[in-house]
């Protein structure tokens, strides 16, 4: 398990990221994974013993019960609290729902951070994300929120999740203005199936030196494998009543067509060949992945051992190549020479 540099920090954190959206129940929850205690236990222990020091959770998984258990399981399980990064997410409602129990106001920020400590049993979070963008809050009131958690040791680091380009990068012009902490990273969708964020959000992760941990990268287990282009499957899995992300089928089934000889030839899984083909990504930092089994989590941490060659990921880029959009192609046509000057100047 290799170790990432995080951001424009000196934290490192894994390159695979155990996700928690499984562990607890109720509503969609309940499709999605379910777990009870003893099931998060040896999914966290697990996970750490493989080199995962990373855990995600969110106060909206399981309306809180997902914080609960993976707070429990660090304390079932003794983890000194140096040895894992964990990070949360607010945005949603959770427990008593009210006016003001959902979005990035400094009012359901501060009472969010409060909730989800408790929750977790910790005294910090390593990294707190507001999970979605506000459009009732000024940018500025929420990154004061969050600044104040920073400077009172409540948070260390903070960061976003379904963001746009132009709003993280006008979030950290605010903050750099007013001096306050600035975001970190960025929790995406991204796959080889969904490669949508390659337009505007990853040169801007780039350029702005920002981190990228990926979620659902099997698109909602889509990348598997168990799914076939007819619409049957060869197991039960959580796209049967959960379809999401939204995905380009035709796309998707082309690439898993690419994958599955790939994973012929490899003697291993489809769904280590997505997931290696995102740990390839030079913008990706960490990739989440959950499990409803230890079985299963196994074969995701099997990715980090599958190695993709030049030819094998250009033949996985062009079948899954976006199609090409303003003003990306005139970039393109326009930068062609300085581009090669560089490269020449450069010796590559």
């Amino acid at each position: 398990m290799r170790n990432r540099k995080f951001g424009n920090t000196g934290l490192f954190v894994s390159e695979l990221c155990l996700g928690t959206m499984t562990f607890g129940e109720g509503g969609i929850w309940t499709n999605i994974g379910g777990l009870q205690q003893a099931d998060a236990d040896k999914l966290v222990g697990r996970a750490l013993d493989a080199g995962i020091n990373f855990i995600d959770t969110a106060d909206i998984y399981a309306d809180g019960a997902s914080e609960i258990m993976t707070g429990q399981a660090l304390k079932n399980l003794k983890v000194p609290r140096e040895n894992v990064v964990v990070a949360s997410k607010i945005h949603g409602e959770t427990g008593t729902k009210g006016v003001n129990s959902r979005g990035a106001s400094r009012y359901h920020i501060i009472d969010g951070v409060k909730a989800s400590l408790k929750r977790l049993q910790l005294d910090h979070i390593d990294l707190y994300q507001l999970h979605g963008f506000d459009t009732a809050t000024p940018i500025e009131e929420a990154l004061r929120a969050l600044d104040n958690l920073v400077q009172h040791g409540h948070v260390r680091y903070i960061g976003v999740s379904n963001w746009a380009a132009w709003q993280i990068a006008k979030a950290l012009g605010i903050s750099e203005r007013l001096g306050l902490a600035r975001f970190e990273s960025l929790q995406a969708y991204y796959t080889i199936a969904g490669r949508d964020l390659e337009r505007e959000i990853v040169p801007m992760l780039q350029s702005e030196n920002l981190g990228l941990m990926v979620w659902s990268p099997l698109a909602g287990g889509l990348l598997s494998g168990k799914y076939k282009r007819d619409g049957t499957s060869t197991e039960p899995g959580r796209r049967t009543n959960f379809s999401f992300p939204p995905v380009n089928m035709d796309r998707a089934f082309d690439c898993i067509d690419a994958m599955t000889q790939m994973a012929e030839s490899k003697g291993v899984t489809v769904a280590q060949i997505a997931l290696a083909w995102l740990l390839h990504q030079k913008a990706v930092t960490s990739v989440i992945i959950g499990a409803k089994r230890v079985g299963q989590l196994d074969d995701n941490i099997a990715a980090t051992q599958v190695k993709l060659n030049d030819d094998e990921l250009a033949a996985l880029d062009e079948v899954s190549q976006l199609a090409q959009e303003y003003p990306g192609w005139m970039f393109a046509r326009q930068g062609e020479y300085r581009l090669n000057q560089l490269r020449e100047s450069s010796g590559g």
